[in-house]
């Protein structure tokens, strides 16, 4: 049997495998952004064969919303609506991870009547339509969300999640303080690597005293971030191997790579064909577990994940194609492939549909 398909521990929880549900948005929350019976079905559904669940992107303040029906945890009147969403993503014994989140100015601009509640680091606009030019926070609102994403923390322990993890990667806000593309600030969060990199330490350190405090000693705190950026001044791997060198000495159980495929390369060398992750794991130098991502779909894969020195693998798409995809792949089955409308809440599915041309291209059908 293999490492990854085994039974292990992660900070004296004991997991059935090191195979998570990667975070996926499902747009699929109520209104108000409670949990919808649809999206606790979904990931009831899901859960039963992974250790790990992690949780679509929760939101942390008014100004984190991303998307449309994003649930959130800015308040304590959702501490109790998020519960049976917890017990879902805990189906079959599963460890239930809420993942933190705040988009910055990745933010869907008709969520918000006002303008000015489209933050980021600096006014670095998306260069893409239907986004807007984001308001630098100030040095008195970057501690104010470091805040809330402390007060969300505490309301996950309440909501009886087994562990948090923070989404430092796909150029949401966490990202955009690190990155030289959309921090242009000149103060004492921007500029040199280590002023980028301050908002993220003062976030893990406010984070890790509510956990200290609150929550129970073999409560998980992990942090995803994404290796690179295209743009020419965006993230570079040695900007990333500064930031690993950072989180291997903190408090974190595990380290999440946002990533295409799990044998990616060089996003910004052509010429450079050496999977990433080595290049992860030489900076971590086996003081923190690291889980992949991307491209997780048959045995053999779970075989090269493996061999290239993946702690835990998070597998997506397959899963929600197909609800067995993990027992299946342990068992050198192919996983179905086929998207089964019943199976998913409506607003994932109708999102899924618009884009089945690039899933089509993925093995994916409708």
């Amino acid at each position: 049997m293999m490492k990854l398909s085994k039974p292990t521990v992660l900070n004296q929880q004991p997991l059935k495998n090191r195979i998570a549900m990667a975070p996926m948005t499902t747009y699929s929350g109520q209104d108000n952004l409670f949990p919808s019976q649809a999206e606790i079905d979904y990931m009831k559904l899901r859960a039963c064969d992974v250790g790990l669940t992690i949780s679509p992107a929760i939101s942390i303040n008014h100004q984190a919303q991303a998307f449309e029906n994003q649930i959130t945890l800015k308040s304590d009147d959702f501490i109790e609506p998020m519960r049976p969403f917890v017990k879902a993503m805990q189906a079959g014994g599963a460890k239930a991870i809420a993942q933190l989140h705040h988009g910055g100015r990745m933010n869907v601009p008709k969520l918000y009547q006002n303008p000015q509640d489209i933050v980021s680091a600096s006014a670095v606009k998306v260069p893409r339509e239907g986004f807007v030019v984001p308001r630098p926070l100030s040095i008195e609102e970057i501690k104010t969300t470091i805040n809330d994403f402390a007060e969300a923390t505490l309301r996950a322990i309440y909501a009886g999640f087994d562990g948090i993890e923070l989404h430092g990667a796909n150029t949401y806000l966490l990202q955009q303080f690190f990155s030289p593309h959309t921090n242009k600030r000149s103060d004492a969060y921007g500029g040199s690597l280590s002023k980028r990199l301050r908002f993220i330490r003062e976030l893990i350190e406010a984070v890790t005293t509510v956990i200290d405090q609150y929550a129970p000693k073999d409560f998980i705190f992990g942090y995803r971030f994404s290796p690179e950026e295209i743009e020419s001044d965006g993230i570079t791997l040695d900007d990333t191997t500064y930031l690993l060198d950072y989180l291997k000495d903190t408090k974190l159980d595990y380290i999440h790579a946002s990533m295409g495929h799990y044998e990616q390369s060089s996003l910004r060398d052509d010429d450079e064909k050496t999977p990433i992750v080595k290049t992860l794991l030489s900076a971590l130098n086996k003081q923190k577990p690291l889980m992949g991502s991307g491209g997780l779909r048959h045995f053999e894969d779970l075989q090269k994940a493996e061999t290239l020195g993946y702690d835990y693998m998070a597998i997506g798409l397959p899963l929600i194609a197909d609800p067995k995809a993990v027992e299946k792949i342990f068992n050198k089955q192919k996983p179905n492939q086929k998207i089964i409308k019943s199976s998913l809440p409506q607003p994932l599915y109708e999102k899924l549909y618009k884009n089945k041309d690039r899933f089509k291209k993925r093995g994916i059908t409708f």
